[in-house]
């Protein structure tokens, strides 16, 4: 944790109507503190545990709000200030999309209190427009906080006020709708249905089908049995559902046996002895028992970056039959512009070879999934100077697998965001190990020249097209370079040569004008 025993900014920031509600909440010494030591812009949640220091928590730290422990009477302050906690331990502040969750203890009193900011942020919503607006039903996945209750929302409102449609919320937690009887105005006209209860959303959900006509359903966190049945209920009623899900990723969902009914459920099937030869399978197969609930899946994999999954069925029965294909990737620029894959992605390794390391100074590999001893082997044999690590500290460049990048692990993400190179292997073996390393560090030089010039090229143009990622390739004299820009132009990407010579390079991006 960073204490911050000094003011962070915050008392000239300015301190919009919806935060300083959330402000108003809290105990006056703490709302002091929180306008002296944070900026609002950045405030995340303030977390008030009893007979600890209060915090708050901005991206990447915690700010200290004083240095004595909460007491009762400063949860219970907060308690009497703020809605009235349902069945499910949340409530909020009028108007404002901001919730306050209760711990409690065993005997029912409050012992500690999360008070999340909510904000109603446009345009998250533009980089699924195209199929928000096409009627098709679509399910959002994503780690917790990444933004999927945002992303609803706005949905929500592009249907009812751009598109004039008429859209019914059904709101467990108004969290979409925040709290109070009048909703929020980030869901434009769209009208919102609250329950009184969690147990009782499914049967919400199917009145709001039955009393209310709606062209679109929108709802926050499908997870049990009885909201799966209601939503494939709306869907076979013709309406058009946009939804969240518990789970990150369409695996996820695959092995969950109380959700995987969204996806159309999955029985097992025996095929005769003729048919198993016919298709070459085992007689015990994996088969989906009916259509997807929806037709469009999308992981939430950042702010502004997505994973698509459509048409579901297909890549549903792709996954039951082998490995998931790989999605199409989306992100939006700072500029709001939105670009996607045109081709189908191909997993390839998304950096340049490096030059080999300084033997004073060792890089670290970090492999995941990939077999230490593996890398240790390889390492020997080459005789090169680099370390094999347990996690990310130190790493110069990761190893991993082509199906744990598709998953895009929390380690992963991590490296990413560090700017790490990602190697991707096709096989855990000692070949493909020896050839990721000759690579890295520059072993085999015997292909030095155009060709080693433009197959980097070409291995590079793929990770962009597939990473949607900047990728810089090694230093060239201007002939290459030009046959490089060739290539690349050939492909629809963008190109530009950095640096001085001779380090001079080309750093390959993807193109603005793709389409999304």
């Amino acid at each position: 944790m960073a204490p911050a025993h000094e003011p962070a900014g915050g008392a000239g920031a300015e301190w919009d109507e919806e935060i300083e509600l959330l402000a108003r909440a809290l105990p006056p010494d703490l709302a002091h503190a929180l306008h002296e030591r944070t900026d609002p812009s950045e405030l995340l949640e303030i977390v008030l545990d009893l007979g600890r220091e209060p915090e708050a928590r901005v991206p990447g730290r915690e700010v200290l709000l004083a240095d004595h422990p909460v007491s009762a009477s400063d949860l219970e302050h907060v308690a009497n200030n703020v809605g009235q906690f349902g069945d499910d331990n949340r409530a909020g502040i009028e108007r404002t999309l901001h919730r306050v969750s209760a711990m409690r203890n065993r005997s029912g009193r409050i012992t500690g209190l999360t008070m999340r900011v909510g904000r109603a942020v446009t345009g998250t919503g533009e980089i699924i427009r195209d199929i928000v607006v096409s009627g098709q039903s679509i399910l959002l996945l994503g780690r917790p906080g990444i933004g999927k209750t945002t992303m609803l929302r706005e949905c929500a409102r592009l249907l009812a006020d751009e598109l004039r449609k008429r859209v019914v919320i059904v709101d467990t937690s108004n969290e979409i709708g925040g709290d109070g009887d009048i909703p929020h105005p980030g869901i434009g006209r769209a009208r919102r249905m609250q329950v009184k209860t969690p147990m009782l959303q499914h049967a919400v959900m199917i009145e709001a089908v039955e009393n209310h006509m709606p062209e679109v359903i929108v709802i926050d966190e499908i997870g049990t049995e009885l909201e799966a049945a209601a939503a494939r209920t709306i869907a076979e009623r013709g309406v058009q559902l946009i939804a969240t899900a518990h789970g990150q990723t369409l695996e996820n969902l695959l092995v969950n046996p109380t959700l995987n009914d969204l996806l159309g459920g999955i029985q097992s099937v025996t095929l005769s002895d003729e048919e198993a030869r016919r298709r070459g399978t085992q007689k015990s197969v994996l088969e989906r028992k009916a259509p997807p609930t929806f037709d469009v899946l999308v992981e939430i994999q950042d702010r502004d970056r997505v994973a698509i999954h459509m048409p579901l069925a297909d890549i549903v029965d792709t996954a039951l039959r082998g490995p998931l294909l790989t999605p199409k990737i989306r992100l939006r620029t700072r500029e709001g512009r939105v670009i996607s894959n045109v081709d189908a992605p191909v997993v390839v390794t998304p950096e340049p070879t490096p030059a080999p390391p300084s033997p004073s100074k060792p890089l670290g590999i970090f492999p995941y999934g990939v077999s230490r001893h593996h890398v240790e082997q390889t390492i020997k044999e080459l005789e090169l100077p680099v370390r094999v690590l347990g996690n990310l500290d130190g790493a110069g460049a990761v190893l991993t697998l082509k199906n744990h990048y598709r998953r895009r692990p929390d380690s992963l993400r991590q490296a990413e965001s560090r700017g790490l190179p990602i190697h991707i292997l096709k096989s855990n073996s000692v070949t493909q190990v020896r050839d990721a390393l000759s690579r890295i560090y520059g072993v085999d030089r015997h292909d030095e020249g155009t060709t080693r010039a433009l197959a980097e090229a070409a291995a590079a143009i793929k990770t962009v097209k597939s990473t949607l990622r900047p990728v810089e390739i090694s230093p060239q004299n201007a002939y290459l370079r030009r046959l490089q820009h060739q290539l690349v132009a050939e492909n629809e990407l963008s190109a530009r040569s950095t640096g001085k010579e001779p380090q001079r390079r080309l750093r390959i991006t993807p193109s603005p004008e793709q389409p999304a």
